[in-house]
């Protein structure tokens, strides 16, 4: 059995890549959960993590660490991680890498909070460059291949790398094209991102931090989470 270490569902992003696609592919896992804790998690998440960080696969014996290493190790396994089509295939890698690599100003400017909403105060050149790169490659893959996904007809490692950012979308109200947000919806109506979604509300942990980093540049209209009261 698979083994997935992941932190607050709430917040972290890097967790919910490799845990929407196993759930939405059906690959049997068990999930872990360490919660982040105030100032540094390094050396208790070194317990089940190389790097101290997570997301973190255990197959057996052997770890896996960073969320496209764990795409790649899962793909060895099950070839519909990433589609079958050759062009799609190449397209799909290189815009999931893009996303695991780039969009800075929308991570650090916007980062995952479900339940969170928030509206912007201001909307940054380099924020906004962010977005028109995010809405030029999501209509291109749509477009290019077809839907209703980003690389065809079925939900790949592409799509579950640009899953946080359709919370994204919807706590901070961000503005893209109709195709794009029409995209971002069908993410978000998804079983597995659902399960996420009212996993993450349901959280009782409290994490200042990460809450005040969601309002650097925004003001907060609602906390949707429930904490047990």
């Amino acid at each position: 059995m698979l083994t997935l270490y992941i932190a607050n569902r709430n917040f972290s992003s890097w967790s919910l890549r490799p845990w929407v696609l196993l759930a939405h592919l059906g690959i049997p896992f068990e999930t872990r959960l360490a919660p982040f804790a105030q100032g540094s998690n390094w050396v208790s998440f070194r317990a089940f993590s190389p790097t101290g960080k997570v997301p973190c696969l255990h197959d057996a014996e052997q770890v896996v660490w960073d969320s496209m290493g764990i795409a790649e190790h899962l793909a060895d396994r099950h070839p519909e991680v990433w589609p079958s089509d050759v062009m799609a295939r190449s397209w799909a890698r290189c815009a999931a890498a893009e996303m695991h690599s780039g969009f800075t100003p929308l991570r650090t400017q916007c980062p995952m909070n479900c339940g969170y909403r928030v509206r912007l105060l201001a909307v940054d050149a380099p924020l906004q460059a962010d977005l028109r790169r995010l809405d030029e490659l999501w209509c291109e893959g749509l477009s290019q291949f077809g839907g209703p996904f980003l690389a065809g007809e079925a939900f790949t490692a592409v799509d579950a790398a640009f899953a946080p950012v359709a919370f994204r979308i919807q706590t901070y109200g961000l503005t893209l094209s109709e195709p794009a947000l029409a995209y971002a919806q069908r993410l978000l109506a998804l079983p597995a991102m659902q399960q996420w979604y009212a996993d993450a509300l349901a959280e009782s942990f409290e994490e200042p931090a990460h809450d005040a980093a969601c309002l650097v540049q925004g003001e907060l209209l609602a906390d949707l989470r429930h904490r047990g009261r």
